[in-house]
Parts: C-alpha cells; structure tokens; sequence
C-alpha cells in the first residue's frame, strides 16, 4: 500500500491567504493537483491560529475557509472522519468560546467514544464526551 502524503501548516496557511504568491501557487499546485493528501488536526488548529493571529482573519472566515479546505475531495483528516472535523469546526463559529484546538480534542474523542475528557479549561466544548476536572 502507497503512503499518503500530508499537508503541512505552512502550505495550508500559503494556500488559503495567497500570500506570499509564489508559495501559495505552488501550494495551489499540490493541494488542488495530487490526488491524495493528508491533514493532521494539528495542521488544522495551527493553520486556525496563524489566520487568526498574525492575519487577523476574522473567526467566521477562518471557519468557512478552512471547512472549504476540509471538504476537498482529494483531502482526509488524519484518524478522523470529515464529517467529525467539520463538526469540530463549527463548534467554533458562534464565537470565541471554543479554540479550534479544544474542539478538534473534543470531536476526537467523541470519534474515539471516549467516556470522559479530563480538563480544568471551562470553555472546554460539552456534549456527547464528559469533561472532569
């Protein structure tokens, strides 16, 4: 079996702010080109962070950009399913509340079925997981 390849930060961040051009052409040549690619959650939250802080993208867009990126065909989540990091994803949306970090946590463990999520963070996302402290 061929491995797949991932996707880091660096290359989502270029693909989804174009900046700087010649790197975010040649991420758009991989990322919409190569037939197969992998993204980590980490890549994820990461690629959240750095459009939000250094690009002061605000939360909704970054939200919209990134369930777009999630839903390319050619693209999976790294041990979980798309319809898990969406979910993820728009637990972010209404507000600041959730870090797209503890969201991708929280939905990995509900894909995981975990019982319980140990956390002291009180905005830690609730739900189908409960969260002790």
């Amino acid at each position: 079996m061929a491995s797949v390849p991932f996707v880091d930060t660096s290359f989502l961040v270029r693909y989804l702010t174009n900046d700087p051009p010649e790197l975010a052409a040649r991420a758009a040549e991989v990322l919409d080109r190569e037939p197969h690619l992998t993204i980590s959650p980490v890549a994820l939250a990461e690629t959240a962070f750095v459009l939000e802080s250094f690009y002061q993208s605000p939360r909704a867009a970054v939200v919209d950009a990134l369930i777009r990126l999630v839903q390319k065909a050619n693209l999976e989540i790294l041990h979980l399913p798309k319809a898990r990091a969406l979910m993820a994803l728009d637990k972010c949306r209404p507000s600041r509340r959730h870090s797209f970090a503890d969201a991708l946590i929280w939905t990995e463990a509900v894909h995981a079925r975990a019982s319980v999520i140990f956390s002291f963070d009180r905005r830690f996302p609730r739900g189908e997981v409960k969260i002790r402290s």
